[in-house]
């Protein structure tokens, strides 16, 4: 009996005594405070003070029943020779960041602990993401620093010099990517504090002295807070947005509709707010103002006197802002300013129109109101030469106008082809004249402006039978006074049996581009050419797949060219193959899609047009480069051209537009849905027979990338689309073969 009372006694004296050695402990969790957000994390808080062992040989028995606070640890004094408590020297590097009580930052508790020891004060603790920005320590310009020297030591590890001019945006992500590959150290698709201090114990940066280390990447750029770093956590941190308004400024009348755009482009996909003087209207948003599109677009139903002001438009994603103002006058039209005078006047003389080349001249149309604004026609006079814009022909009663291809040049002029006369008409844009021709290699069939070199390049035949086919560029195109075309010099062959050639198109994020490609007839093969040096780089070869390169097109997500492969068996489907853009390499066949690819101007979306197995496939490309089939659409409307316009309900999406070859429906097709309607009550196009100079005899242009209006042709005719509406809005008669199509404006 006495037994059975004592035991319970022995066990709870047994607790004690454990607990007074400190070998028992109570779990409580603590808060855990990273980039401004609490965090559980579970830390062995003791009842009592915790024993420090040394690790030194000899000293553990010595310091057992020496306890000592945090910050501190156990040795053995020289003096004395007994156990005593000092600050503890080195804490193990270990990446868990903490605010303390005094406004400092600190890598981990132990360091925190630390520093209270050692100022001999108390740091706790603290909910204040403050000093993560403020203080010595990585400043957000030192950060921007760091990041622009990890992406140099990257292109120099990695990436030749010949690849470094690749577009910006897709180079940047191969460095991004190579950057996490080299971080990710054990290879699942995360990157932690222990991968960042093995990074650290390399000494690359050890030439720059900064504030900043690796460390500060889960400082700034750990959105979610998990003390992790994921491939798209970098994406942000170099990637930031970039930002389009329109109109940039307009005058309007009280009572009259209006609205203010925005576009903004950047990984991931950025949040837009505005600003009106100043003073933020989005989330206290005026009973007269409708917010459209997720915020990219401000409608005003009817505008008041009030409603003037400067609207900001700011763009925020993770790893950046921009912002651009659209500026609204209101103004009674008895009282019209300066600024009313100049919008309504003179800007809409001249922007936002299309100029449509037909058999009779030139046509400039203004698309809103469905009028000729002014007509170009074929016996008017060049000012530089007198010669007529389309001189008679022997036994012709009148003049009659041949072009095959045109181009904007910055809004300033048009360049346009005239095969049959072997040159280039100059228009200039703000007088609507003809300034000057350029003679060319015989026949002229196809232009591409190369923004970021200025220049134009220029495709001739030789001949209506291609016998003598070659490349020309037209250099400064933009500027003034007379204007040349300077000869491709062959290196071997590479020029000289020229089918086709490709320069991939800007957008917001892609201003400059380093290299085009060219096609030769019949030949498995790409020949990659310097744009800035106009000349020859290398070859690469698609005899492996059997593709001889039909139509190209590129997106900057994931860097990838899209091939369009002929095949010498007409009989059998045409395939797609993807080109790495900064390797060079080929990928691989593009799963079972065929067909001419189309790139939307966000590079989210690949429409592939397949007029053999009569299909549209719909892909997209993620973020990291993905490409995911979205869906597939069997159509017997024999698609010819493809122009992609923004969604006018849904920020960052895209709808298309398809013209036929033989039918005279339009398709409309929304991309993120599926969704189909088709517009109907157009005319037979431009039969192929009587349009030589390429495949496309139902051009579909649309009016830029605030535009509302497409204008497509028929034989006789043009008709203009509402964008807004999907539907047809008028047609213009008496308009011969006007396939050779340009917009003019900021819309």
């Amino acid at each position: 009996m006495k037994s059975k009372l004592w035991w319970p006694f022995l066990c709870l004296l047994g607790i004690c005594l454990l607990m007074a050695e400190g070998w028992l402990e109570k779990k409580a969790p603590r808060k855990l405070f990273v980039h401004g957000a609490a965090l559980q994390e579970e830390r062995s808080e003791p009842l009592m003070k915790r024993r420090v062992h040394t690790g030194h040989d000899g000293l553990d028995r010595a310091c057992q029943r020496k306890y000592c606070d945090r910050g501190q640890q156990c040795i053995i004094s020289k003096q004395t020779e007994l156990p005593e408590c000092v600050c503890i020297q080195d804490c193990k590097p270990n990446y868990l960041p903490i605010c303390g009580s005094d406004g400092e930052f600190y890598e981990n508790h132990c360091e925190l602990h630390r520093a209270a020891c050692q100022q001999q004060k108390r740091i706790h603790v603290v909910n204040n993401k403050e000093c993560f920005f403020q203080g010595e320590r990585c400043k957000l310009a030192e950060y921007s620093r760091l990041k622009s020297i990890l992406l140099d030591l990257q292109s120099q590890k990695y990436y030749q010099q010949e690849n470094t001019t690749t577009d910006t945006v897709t180079f940047k992500r191969h460095l991004v990517e190579s950057l996490f590959k080299e971080l990710d150290i054990n290879s699942n698709g995360f990157v932690d504090n222990s991968e960042l201090e093995q990074a650290m114990t390399q000494d690359a940066l050890d030439h720059d002295p900064l504030d900043c280390n690796l460390f500060d990447l889960l400082q700034y750029d750990d959105y979610n807070n998990d003390r992790m770093l994921t491939l798209e956590e970098l994406y942000t941190a170099f990637l930031p947005p970039v930002i389009r308004v329109y109109p940039e400024s307009q005058a309007q009348e009280p009572g009259v509709a209006s609205s203010l755009r925005c576009h903004a482009d950047g990984i991931p996909n950025p949040k837009i707010t505005w600003l009106k003087n100043g003073l933020d209207i989005t989330s206290t948003l005026p009973n007269q103002l409708v917010l459209l599109a997720n915020g990219g677009e401000i409608h005003i139903n009817s505008v008041r006197f009030e409603d003037t002001g400067a609207y900001t438009c700011i763009a925020k994603n993770d790893a950046g802002v921009d912002e651009d103002i659209s500026s609204l006058f209101v103004e009674d039209s008895a009282r019209k300013t300066l600024a009313n005078i100049l919008w309504r006047e003179e800007g809409l003389s001249v922007g936002n129109m299309f100029y449509v080349f037909s058999d009779d001249g030139i046509t400039v149309i203004q698309p809103t109101g469905c009028e000729i604004q002014r007509q170009i026609k074929a016996s008017d006079k060049i000012i530089v030469s007198f010669e007529e814009i389309c001189p008679s022909e022997e036994g012709q009663t009148h003049s009659r106008c041949v072009w095959a291809f045109a181009v904007n040049i910055r809004d300033k002029y048009i360049y346009v082809s005239q095969p049959m006369q072997n040159r280039i008409l100059i228009i200039d844009i703000s007088s609507q004249k003809v300034l000057q021709a350029v003679s060319t290699d015989p026949v002229p069939v196809k232009l591409q402006y190369d923004k970021s070199h200025d220049q134009v390049w220029v495709l001739s035949w030789g001949d209506v039978n291609k016998s003598n086919p070659t490349l020309q560029v037209i250099t400064q195109a933009s500027g003034n006074g007379d204007h040349h075309t300077i000869h491709m010099q062959p290196v071997g062959k590479q020029f000289d049996r020229v089918d086709d050639f490709f320069i991939p198109p800007t957008n917001l994020i892609i201003n400059h581009i380093r290299f085009g490609f060219i096609v030769h007839s019949s030949e498995a093969a790409l020949h990659k050419i310097d744009l800035e040096t106009v000349a020859y780089i290398k070859t690469i070869s698609l005899k492996n797949y059997s593709c001889i390169p039909e139509a190209m097109a590129y997106t900057h997500l994931g860097g990838y060219y899209f091939i369009h492969c002929q095949t010498n068996d007409s009989s059998l489907p045409q395939s797609q193959i993807i080109i790495d853009s900064v390797t060079d390499s080929v990928i691989g066949y593009n799963d079972k899609v065929s067909g001419t690819p189309y790139i939307s101007p966000d590079g989210h979306y690949i429409v592939s047009t397949d007029d053999y197995r009569g299909l549209i496939t719909v892909q997209s490309v993620t973020l990291r480069g993905e490409i995911i089939s979205t869906f597939e659409i069997t159509t017997n409307l024999h698609i010819v051209d493809v122009t992609f316009q923004l969604s006018f309900t849904e920020a960052n999406e895209y709808y298309i537009y398809a013209s036929s070859r033989v039918q005279t429906d339009l398709l409309f097709l929304e991309l993120s849905t599926g969704n189909i309607k088709f517009i109907k009550g157009l005319e037979v196009p431009i039969k192929q027979k009587d349009w030589l100079w390429n495949s496309n005899n139902r051009a579909i242009v649309n009016s830029g990338l605030f535009g509302l209006h497409l204008i497509t042709p028929s034989k006789d005719s043009l008709f203009i689309i509402g964008a807004r509406q999907k539907k047809l809005n008028c047609e213009i008669s008496k308009i011969t073969r006007g396939n050779t199509i340009v917009w003019v404006g900021e819309a």
